[in-house]
């Protein structure tokens, strides 16, 4: 969790906190005002515990859940038995506790547990008027409860959406590693041919060179292994990741993986820096204006890593190019240190007037992309004015397979 997202959950929290304060207030205001301030505190009490689990949820919902119904039950079993002319429980502030707590059920637990707390929700209100039958806290009841299953299931059937369309991306980067462990195998291939026939050549002029030649045609060969190894591990990886990752959510800014001017979908097969020089100039003619700094050995890295290179630059231009339009310039940076490619695009358009947050599906694929390869990716506003977007890949040390 980012740090942004940790403080906006610990504001919500608090903000939860203070409603729940408010009306466990007013409620044992107007009971104070009627009965006495001393009938008001069972009340109390029993809105204190259920909003206390309303806000602790998120730490075990089912249990939370269970342990909110039942506080309710024992206040509408035991209440009656103190004095039959008090308002039945349980009372408005303790309601709107349950309601949180069952529309929270309703939106995250399996179908089966959400169905037994939400039918737990309804078993209580009829116990309510089963006690008090021509209570108005009893429609109150219904109507927190009406609206926790709306509220519940929508935000259900928004993270099932939204779950899906994570998905999608995650398949179509696999779908891309698939593609690129075709064309990275198909180049070695095409190489070891290539060889094999020269070698056929110096077998008939030069067979002393013969030797040399099979050297040559078995490291392309191990180079062929190793790559192809590491382009199925990273498949291998990716899948493993989309089946234990259930519950991710997803932004719903999905315009922000439009390709910048692009006959192909995809990076092109193990793309260079002349390929990189190619996507900064394209971008160059339709935005601001782009400096692209490579490092010289680019081109002998890992398809992989150069491709996924490509892949952040083009997904951070396009961002660019659709959420900072007042951006007067653009910086491409790509080095090399310890083992460890970053790159890195900035650029300088103010931050008034920005979505809070750029990314969309498309930063979803390059962090799904990079944290395959091992590696890291922050994307995120720059102090004073500009977005960065910065990712680290691991350069594998190239050996015999």
């Amino acid at each position: 969790m980012t740090s942004t997202n940790r403080w906006t959950k610990v504001a919500a929290t608090a903000g939860a906190g203070g409603v729940f304060l408010a009306a466990i207030a007013v409620q044992w205001a107007a009971l104070a005002q009627t009965w006495g301030a001393a009938y008001g505190a069972p009340g109390a009490a029993v809105a204190v515990v259920v909003c206390v689990l309303a806000l602790v949820r998120h730490r075990e919902r089912t249990r939370t859940a269970v342990a909110g119904l039942l506080t309710a039950a024992v206040a509408v079993l035991v209440g009656p038995l103190f004095d039959v002319e008090l308002p039945a429980e349980p009372g408005p502030a303790t309601t709107l506790g349950l309601a949180v707590l069952i529309g929270s059920a309703v939106r995250a637990l399996p179908a089966v547990r959400a169905g037994a707390v939400a039918g737990g929700g309804l078993l209580l209100i009829a116990g309510q008027f089963a006690a008090r039958p021509a209570s108005a806290v009893v429609v109150l009841a219904v109507v927190g409860w009406l609206v926790a299953l709306a509220v519940g299931g929508a935000l259900r059937m928004q993270d099932a959406r939204a779950r899906a369309a994570v998905e999608r991306v995650r398949r179509g980067e696999r779908l891309e590693l698939a593609r690129e462990l075709h064309d990275v195998v198909a180049h070695h291939l095409t190489g070891m041919l290539i060889q094999a026939q020269a070698a056929q050549v110096v077998a008939r002029r030069s067979p002393e060179q013969v030797a040399q030649s099979l050297a040559e045609i078995e490291a392309a060969g191990s180079e062929a292994m190793v790559a192809m190894r590491r382009v199925v591990g990273l498949l291998r990886h990716a899948d493993h990741d989309s089946d234990s990752d259930s519950d991710s959510g997803a932004d719903t800014d999905t315009g922000a993986d439009i390709d910048i001017d692009h006959t192909d979908d995809g990076a092109p097969a193990s793309p260079g820096p002349e390929q990189l020089g190619t996507l900064v100039e394209r971008f160059g003619r339709q935005g601001p204006s782009t400096r692209l700094t490579v490092p010289d050995d680019a081109s002998h890295w890992p398809p992989e890593v150069t491709s996924t290179v490509y892949r952040i630059v083009q997904e951070a231009l396009t961002n660019v190019l659709r959420h900072a339009r007042h951006a007067r310039s653009v910086e491409v940076t790509v080095v090399r240190a310890a083992g460890v490619v970053t790159v890195e695009v900035v650029d300088d358009a103010p931050h008034p007037g920005r979505p809070p947050h750029r990314g969309g599906y498309g930063v979803i694929g390059m962090r799904e992309r990079v944290e395959t390869l091992g590696g890291s990716l922050h994307a995120g506003p720059r102090h004073g004015a500009g977005w960065s977007v910065r990712a680290a890949l691991p350069v594998p040390a190239r050996g015999p397979g």
